[in-house]
């Protein structure tokens, strides 16, 4: 391979011909091969909106001259479209504080902006494209803008797509009466529009949750510089640049109300995080529940008929197994799993840095991706395509011995559990028993014993 000798304040470093990047990114290559993973498109598009908007208030405010600023506002627009991506190696395991990202940015948007505009002159990673900033309000301030951008574009609406397929089987399965079940046993009759209502509304309070969390993302870094104190950075750089940000992103961000606590901890992101796990929690309850419904189809529960997507075993034929259901359990206890991580992020906030910040921005937005597309995954892919068995619930709600629960009212606990017991024990169901012993009449015991009747809001 072909390689040019680039310099930094360490000396001589041979970095790729054709590569964009420089002395400082090639060092971070050579001193990080730890995971193989890099930083994914968005966060990468968030950094290029970063640099984008310092690039125009550092020219408004006269710290970068007009070639210098235009030619890279055309380099931070081909990082914003990927087209550089190939130029960002390193590795997510890095410096705590992202500064080998924030230098890869920095020394990328250079070269590729003097190759856009030779006629703007040397444009120096740190003078030019990083002036006003430090990697230590870049890297935050890009990573809250990124995790608002994968909550807002991708896991709110794929959680609004979840809540509308749900209420759409709610309606539809609402003439449907089931065994309820609690501690994994028989319970009182419930409809299964009635569950179904109850997971859309979980859902649309895990998107409330998610809404909430993108308002904790709100204020940013930006203008703090090293250590929150500001310096190098002109007093009117923050709100200049926001205000580029904003009017690009459909955004409302804001400067950090406190610089030192904005650059020392990452407690939003950490809250965040936390959002996650309960949103991820919750749509594993959906799943986990359509799975075990559709348990079967002879010899489980198989009240629910999943869609049969695909062969589901490589020996038994016929086979079919709930696959999306499963994948997306997966996926949110991969999510769970990163909130532990990014706990432990959070407390990595020692004196006037946070140095898990790259750790932070991997898990949250990975997460956040994953969750999203497995969310949508489950609405598209199953619920809207339920059929529910109404003669198996039919049958089970029948043979149902908390039927008798109904019966307690008109003739005490202790009769209707006797009832219960003997109807266990004979094999008969708990109207045959009544009937049987005379406890009450056929009309009232009609009347008490409609499942439909016991599921209050019919």
């Amino acid at each position: 391979m072909t390689r040019r000798v680039e310099r930094d304040a360490l000396g001589e470093v041979r970095v790729p011909a054709d590569a964009l990047w420089g002395a400082q990114t090639q060092r971070a290559i050579e001193n990080f091969p730890i995971s193989g993973q890099r930083f994914g498109r968005r966060f990468l598009a968030a950094l290029g909106h970063v640099k984008r908007a310092a690039a125009q208030a550092n020219a408004e405010l006269g710290r970068l001259d007009d070639r210098r600023a235009r030619a890279i506002l055309r380099a931070c627009d081909e990082v914003i479209l990927g087209e550089l991506d190939a130029h960002f190696p390193v590795d997510v395991f890095q410096t705590g504080s992202g500064t080998s990202t924030n230098m890869n940015a920095n020394e990328v948007l250079a070269r590729r902006a003097m190759q856009l505009a030779p006629e703007a002159g040397p444009i120096h990673p740190n003078d030019h494209v990083n002036a006003s900033q430090s990697s230590n309000d870049v890297i935050p301030t890009a990573i809250h803008i990124a995790v608002t951008l994968a909550l807002r574009d991708a896991l709110l609406p794929a959680l609004d797509t979840l809540r509308a397929a749900l209420e759409e089987r709610a309606i539809a399965f609402d003439d449907v009466v089931k065994s309820g079940r609690t501690h994994l046993q028989d319970a009182a009759p419930v409809r299964m529009g009635q569950v179904f209502g109850g997971y859309a509304t979980q859902i649309a309070q895990s998107r409330e949750r998610g809404a909430r969390a993108v308002d904790a993302l709100r204020e940013v870094a930006l203008g703090g510089t090293a250590v929150g104190t500001g310096l190098n950075c002109p007093p009117d750089f923050p709100r200049r640049a926001l205000a580029h940000l904003n009017a690009a992103l459909g955004t409302d961000f804001a400067e950090a109300a406190d610089h030192i606590a904005a650059n020392a901890a990452r407690d939003a992101l950490v809250e965040v995080s936390g959002t996650l796990k309960v949103m991820a929690v919750s749509v594993h309850k959906v799943a986990n529940d359509l799975r075990w419904l559709g348990s079967g189809p002879r010899d489980g529960l198989g009240e629910l008929r999943l869609p049969a997507v695909q062969p589901g075993s490589s020996i038994m034929p016929g086979k079919v197994n709930p696959v999306i259901p499963e994948a997306v359990l997966m996926v949110c206890a991969q999510v769970i799993g990163y909130d532990v991580a990014n706990t432990l992020g959070g407390l990595g906030g020692h004196f006037e840095l946070n140095l898990m910040m790259p750790l932070l921005a991997h898990n949250l937005l990975t997460g956040t991706e994953m969750l999203a597309n497995a969310t949508r995954l489950l609405a598209e892919r199953c619920v809207t395509e339920l059929e529910v068995d109404r003669a198996r619930c039919q049958a089970g709600v029948e043979h149902n011995l908390a039927l008798a629960t109904a019966l307690a009212p008109a003739i005490g606990h202790d009769r209707a559990a006797a009832i219960a017991q003997e109807a266990e024990r004979t094999g008969q169901t708990v109207r045959e028993v009544a009937q049987a012993q005379g406890a009450l009449s056929p009309e009232e015991l009609a009347r008490l014993l409609d499942p439909r009747r016991m599921t209050f809001d019919a």
